[in-house]
């Protein structure tokens, strides 16, 4: 690749998975607009976030991602964004408690507004329109006005991350996490199940030491009631990118300040691709999501071009092979990179290798499939002298039946209940928490 770099070179590159817009005039003023708003993030807390996620590819931190499959602009709204928040920072304290260790908390939130597709067309009942691309472009409903890409919403979905994480950081900086305000860490929506009852009994030993450290200092402990929180999307749509990115004052490079950690995803990580080129170039934090298709010497290649100066934190490697793969495919991949001396974090995603359809066609996973591949991976780094860095998570604060199994028992003949994703099924709270008791108490074992 060619050393020469900027936030448009992209445009020289194949770019796949991008939108086709039917007014050029009217995309340039969305993408001018967007380019003079604030940024959604600083570069401050973007760098703080590499240092964690660099800790953690040492094992000295562990890395919780998780949220929405694809984020909607109706999904905007308080109760939802708080019931989020609130199922992440339940599965981190369960997390911390098990590994003891400090927990990096990235949501995928607030921004995450874009999704690839296998088809840019759909046909329904001999109508065919573009795909549904996620709100970012375009919208669920089947109408050629609800799928026309519209520049617009590139500014909506802009104005709408902004709203989140600004309503995150408040209700952060009000003791939302703090562990002193028990109204806060309400279970009541869990039901009663053996997971819940050992999480009420974790949320009481914690409070008994809260209590027995605010009393040896005689206040009550600061670290306790302030919670780092990042965001993390998918860069996938590279025009909204480039107009997010600036170098901002006293700093080095461009950094995209859409977000704190963009993401590659699978079907776009080609070496000579668009996404590479653009996102070798931001001084952020970047993940790369790896599937079974990955070569070693490919993988090896990828890392040098995303990660030429080896600075870890950099390059956060999100591997997704399935739960039937990970035992065949994980291990060459681990070995070659140790052996040619590469630092970055590795992270399971066992969501995305796990989905198959119903006899109906409807998208699910498997709770067991989920926590396999998360436990085989554990295994393999420790097997192999590494470390596995952090896990990420499609779930939710609301009470969907998207995922079967796990110990609310949910079946494929219960999906409909409650199946509210237009695009991938998501783990539950209760599935979420349960999960969290399941990985805590794989890295507790690790560490005995």
């Amino acid at each position: 690749m060619s050393s020469e770099w900027s936030p448009s070179s992209w445009k020289s590159r194949p770019a796949k998975q991008q939108v086709e817009y039917d007014d050029p005039a009217e995309l340039a003023d969305a993408l001018a607009r967007l380019a003079r708003l604030p940024p959604i993030v600083t570069s401050w807390e973007v760098e703080k976030l590499k240092k964690q996620l660099a800790e953690a590819g040492r094992g000295e931190r562990f890395l919780l991602q998780g949220g929405d499959c694809s984020e909607r602009f109706t999904d905007c709204t308080a109760n939802l964004i708080d019931a989020k928040l609130k199922v992440l920072l339940m599965m981190s304290a369960v997390l911390v408690y098990g590994s003891g260790r400090p927990v990096v908390r990235v949501g995928r939130i607030a921004g995450q507004y874009a999704k690839p597709r296998s088809d840019p067309m759909e046909t329904i009942n001999g109508v065919t329109l573009p795909s549904y691309r996620g709100d970012l472009v375009n919208r669920v409903d089947f109408t050629p006005e609800g799928r026309r890409p519209n520049p617009a919403n590139l500014i909506e979905a802009y104005s709408r991350s902004a709203m989140t994480i600004n309503f995150i950081r408040s209700l952060l900086a009000g003791g939302f996490a703090d562990i002193h305000h028990p109204e806060v860490w309400d279970l009541s929506g869990l039901g009663q199940n053996a997971q819940t009852d050992e999480y009420h009994a974790l949320v009481a030993q914690m409070r008994r030491s809260v209590r027995f450290l605010d009393a040896t200092l005689g206040r009550p402990l600061e670290e306790l009631t302030q919670t780092e929180f990042y965001t993390s999307h998918e860069g996938l749509h590279l025009d909204y990118e480039e107009a997010a990115s600036e170098r901002p004052p006293l700093r080095t490079g461009w950094y995209d300040l859409s977000t704190h950690l963009p993401w590659i995803g699978e079907r776009t990580r080609d070496l000579g691709g668009a996404h590479v080129e653009f996102f070798r170039g931001i001084k952020n934090p970047i993940g790369v999501k790896v599937g079974p298709s990955m070569d070693p010497n490919e993988l090896v290649e990828l890392v040098s071009v995303l990660n030429p100066a080896n600075e870890p934190g950099r390059l956060t490697l999100i591997v997704r092979m399935g739960s039937k793969k990970v035992a065949d495919k994980l291990p060459a991949l681990v070995a070659k990179i140790r052996s040619t001396g590469q630092v970055v974090t590795w992270c399971c995603d066992p969501m995305h290798g796990n989905t198959y359809k119903t006899a109906d066609g409807t998208k699910t996973r498997h709770f067991d499939d989920i926590l396999a591949e998360v436990t085989q991976s554990f295994d393999i780094h420790r097997d192999a002298g590494s470390v596995l860095g952090g896990v990420h998570f499609e779930m939710t604060g609301q009470n969907v039946t998207e995922v079967v199994g796990g110990s609310c028992g949910l079946t494929e003949a219960d999906l409909a209940t409650a199946y509210e994703s237009d695009v991938d099924p998501r783990m539950n709270y209760a599935q979420s928490l349960e999960l969290a008791f399941l990985v805590a108490r794989k890295l507790g074992s690790m560490r005995a």
